[in-house]
């Protein structure tokens, strides 16, 4: 904190004795610890199947050789420095937007710095097909995850295999479970057993490289080189799995607006990175002396004496880790309505403190099912692993090529610049993609699928509310035109104040039409609300409000502009409660507190003229029954709203 400011011509008082340095490295430290239990739970957990899946795919094509594994070692140490040290903590995390990170925060960052450009709507389709991915991401880390966790039983005690599936089963269903309860009071939990897992992990690591010092040599990055060279059809298979070093890394971005840069920075470089890079090394050493053990590498790194404790702290690091993922599908779900990729849903706020810890009931159920569905039709996180790498390695090239467009006007990037990046980053990230691609047959369609499934419905909702509003419109007639008729007429005024909220300030709300025409009144205090999401994360109160008095100041009908980022709650009985406060709604002229809401909402009607398939109509239909109720999700009082409309075609 700043210390305290002196007026112009008084005496400053003396400095007190303050506790400087360590009060902010308390800080720094505690920030640290909390990054690693939120951040790097995905990331850190890969040691538990990375190096195993290398050494089984295709039926053991790379063999525990010299060659092979210091080739394998070296490919994983480059690709973990290059993708997470140079191009996310480096250069990606400095492209922030308003502090925000992750894909749909590019995306956004994108769009406002091309928005003159036609180019704006392909960065809409690269970030719903980058969301898209991400919900695949989210299917498949919790059931990988729990799952290599609980396999270490069949090393500890090969006898209780069968029970891996129905146990992980069992863990994932309290986890979706708890969910509704809120993170906040086991997450301080989660900083120190992240920490003792790296520890445990960089501790296991040393012990396999004081065995075999030699094994060091994997670092250097000819071994990968020579690698590709000699044996480049393998290799090339290999990628497909030496990828899984990297999963997670789209999280070191994404959650940058919890922690921002510097505290993830410093939990990577100081504990993150060396705890991985040693485990890899020992689990390495481990398979040049014992082939036979690169068939689990991880647990059999550690003495007889700690394989259960370590399967115990591994299934906890994987909970934590899939805790991660599912809090970041809610956070992404919130942002994609806000900026009308999906319809509304019921968001749940689970602290009174931290705005950032919401529930999401229906995103939970469909991500609770899709994790059960995926675990028990492969029911091995090896199985999964082939399925694993496409989500991942899609989602950096998307990242890649959202960074190139950002660099190229945020930074003022030249040609070369931006031609050597595209080579660095995006040329190995496209590998990684061909190579995962090469499995598509055995397993790789999952997130395929899952990614085809949700652009389908974004996609699908997005066109479908731009016909609807279209339709609404002509529906509606001018606003314009409606206040200068009622302020011609003499309408009977009944006491209270009005709210209709409305898409925009250009046609007229159903309802209020409705109330005038049919009850033949007019509440005293009128206010038509419009919500808008801005490409923005959070917008300050002061900038929030734009009031329009409609052309006439002393009718009391009034036009109220409310700007939400899109990581904002949209409550509008708050907001007109801030705008009061403000003094963009003058005080005493409004019932605030006593306020009626009156919904202009109608039922979609299907027709058959163009400007979609059926088949996508008849989807936008289904979504828009199954939306959240307005009145729920713009936090209106249930006993003050009316909902009034007429059919609207699509």
């Amino acid at each position: 904190m700043s210390g305290p400011t002196t007026a112009p011509g008084a005496t400053a008082p003396a400095p007190d004795p303050a506790p400087p340095a360590h009060g902010h490295g308390r800080a720094r430290n505690a920030l640290l610890l909390a990054a690693l239990g939120v951040v790097f739970g995905d990331i850190g957990t890969s040691p538990l199947y990375a190096l195993q899946t290398v050494f089984s795919i295709d039926g053991g094509a790379v063999r525990p050789t010299e060659g092979d594994v210091y080739g394998v070692i070296s490919m994983m140490f480059w690709s973990v420095t290059l993708i997470v040290s140079i191009k996310y903590i480096g250069v990606l995390m400095r492209a922030d937007n308003n502090g925000e990170g992750g894909v749909m925060a590019l995306t956004a960052l994108a769009r406002r710095l091309y928005s003159r450009s036609s180019r704006s709507a392909t960065f809409v389709v690269l970030g719903i097909l980058g969301v898209a991915l991400f919900y695949g991401d989210s299917l498949i880390t919790p059931a990988i995850s729990v799952l290599s966790a609980v396999e270490g039983v069949r090393v500890v005690a090969p006898g209780l295999g069968h029970l891996v599936v129905p146990v992980a089963a069992v863990i994932l269903a309290v986890l979706f479970a708890a969910q509704r309860f809120g993170t906040g009071r086991v997450g301080a939990l989660f900083g120190p057993v992240m920490l003792l897992w790296f520890a445990a992990l960089a501790a296991a690591g040393v012990s396999g490289i004081v065995a075999e010092p030699g094994v060091l040599r994997g670092l250097s990055p000819t071994y990968a080189v020579l690698f590709v060279v000699d044996h480049p059809g393998i290799a090339f298979v290999a990628m497909g799995a030496v990828v899984l070093v990297i999963t997670g890394a789209e999280a070191l971005y994404a959650d940058m607006g919890h922690f921002g840069r510097p505290p993830i920075a410093r939990a990577w470089f100081f504990v993150v990175f060396p705890a991985l890079t040693l485990d890899y090394l020992g689990q390495a050493s481990l398979i040049l002396r014992h082939p036979e053990s690169a068939a689990s590498p991880f647990y059999l790194l550690f003495p007889g004496w700690a394989q259960a404790p370590m399967v115990l702290l591994a299934t906890a690091a994987t909970v934590i880790a899939s805790q991660a993922v599912i809090t970041g599908a809610f956070s992404l779900s919130r942002q994609a309505v806000q900026l009308g990729l999906l319809p509304p849903v019921t968001v749940r706020q689970t602290s009174e403190h931290e705005g950032g810890q919401i529930y999401l009931p229906g995103v939970n159920a469909a991500l609770f099912v899709g994790v059960m569905v995926v675990m028990l039709s492969f029911r091995s996180a090896e199985r999964l692993a082939t399925a694993y790498g496409v989500s991942v390695t899609g989602a950096l090239v998307i990242d890649t090529l959202l960074l190139l467009a950002v660099a190229r006007v945020l930074w003022k990037w030249p040609p070369w610049k931006l031609a050597l990046a595209a080579v660095a980053f995006g040329g190995v990230e496209a590998t990684f993609l061909a190579a995962n691609l090469s499995k598509v047959a055995h397993g790789g369609w999952l997130p395929l699928l899952i990614a085809l499934l949700v652009f389908t419905l974004m996609t699908t909702w997005r066109r479908g509310r731009e016909i609807v509003a279209a339709n609404r419109r002509r529906q509606e007639g001018s606003l314009g035109e409606f206040v200068e008729e009622l302020y011609a007429r003499d309408i009977p005024r009944v006491a209270g104040t009005a709210v209709f909220p409305h898409p925009g300030k250009d046609t007229t709300p159903l309802a209020l039409r409705a109330n005038v025409e049919h009850n033949q009144v007019l509440h005293r205090a009128v206010v038509i609300v419009t919500a808008g999401s801005e490409t923005v994360p959070h917008v300050p109160v002061a900038e929030r409000f734009t009031l329009d008095h409609l052309g006439h100041e002393d009718d009391g009908i009034q036009h109220l502009f409310i700007r939400f980022g899109f990581s904002d709650e949209p409550d509008l009985p708050l907001a007109l409660r801030q705008a009061e406060e403000a003094g963009v709604l003058e005080p005493g002229t409004l019932d605030v507190a006593g306020a009626s809401y009156f919904l202009s909402r109608g039922p979609i009607r299907r027709t058959r003229a163009h400007g979609m398939a059926q088949w996508r109509k008849a989807l936008f239909v289904a979504l828009s029954r199954n939306a959240a109720d307005p009145t729920a999700y713009f936090g209106l009082p249930v006993d003050r709203t009316v909902t009034m409309g007429s059919p609207v075609d699509v």
